[in-house]
């Protein structure tokens, strides 16, 4: 992830997400940097909604009405489609965040980010493959509690990330075996844009390197780049 973002748009899919996660999603953005558009979509008409209300003037988050025309369908998509190009071409925002796990937002991902914004998408376990990939980065979420009790991947999962990070050092080290940190991280996320380091263990990269200090060493406080940190593996 680029430094923090000065101006985040937060667009939140009502009708596909429950109230349940807010305090998760509310946490994570927070970490990429200043909010300045919080706004969620549904049909506020609706008794499916009730739950949500009394969160919108606590959490400070804009209701964008949109009446459901047709039965079963959610109506939620085109407005918040919208609403989103419009935001992107007044060229303030350098990061959206889309809360949805409804793959009918991957090409908005993508359009986004072919106009070099950064795009987070947050959204549960079920979420397609296809929108997450369309993301800069995407969270997986679960109700507050339940995220930090315990690692949210399998072990499979865990191995298999554990193997992209070692391809990552061999194919980004220069011809003295260092990688920077930052870098190697930015690139895990391309590669896997739902990378989350609690499936590791960690809270912190440079945790994940500092505890494997069998297999990778780190360097810190270059002369070429006192603030940055380096890792390579171990011979």
């Amino acid at each position: 992830m680029p430094d923090k973002f000065r101006n985040i748009a937060v667009l939140i899919d009502a009708e596909n997400i429950s109230h349940n996660f807010l305090e998760d999603i509310s946490e994570n953005i927070a970490l990429y940097g200043i909010v300045s558009v919080r706004r969620i979509y549904g049909d506020w008409t609706s008794e499916k909604m009730r739950s949500w209300r009394p969160l919108l003037l606590e959490y400070a988050i804009q209701p964008i009405q949109q009446f459901s025309n047709t039965v079963g369908k959610n109506s939620t998509d085109s407005a918040l489609i919208i609403d989103a190009m419009d935001l992107l071409y007044l060229q303030h925002f350098d990061c959206f965040c889309i809360v949805s796990s409804d793959s009918d937002f991957t090409r908005l991902a993508s359009r986004i980010r072919e106009q070099g914004k950064y795009v987070v998408g947050i959204g549960e376990k079920k979420t397609p493959s296809s929108f997450v990939n369309a993301c800069n980065e995407f969270i997986h979420i679960e109700p507050a509690g339940k995220a930090r009790a315990e690692p949210r991947k399998t072990s499979e999962t865990r191995n298999k990330t554990e193997i992209l990070i070692e391809k990552a050092v061999d194919q980004l080290a220069d011809t003295s075996g260092w990688v920077m940190l930052s870098q190697l991280v930015q690139y895990v996320r391309q590669v896997k844009p739902d990378f989350d380091l609690r499936e590791l263990g960690v809270k912190k990269p440079l945790d994940y390197f500092a505890n494997r200090k069998d297999k990778y060493s780190v360097q810190k406080e270059r002369e070429d780049a006192p603030s940055a940190v380096f890792i390579s593996k171990r011979k």
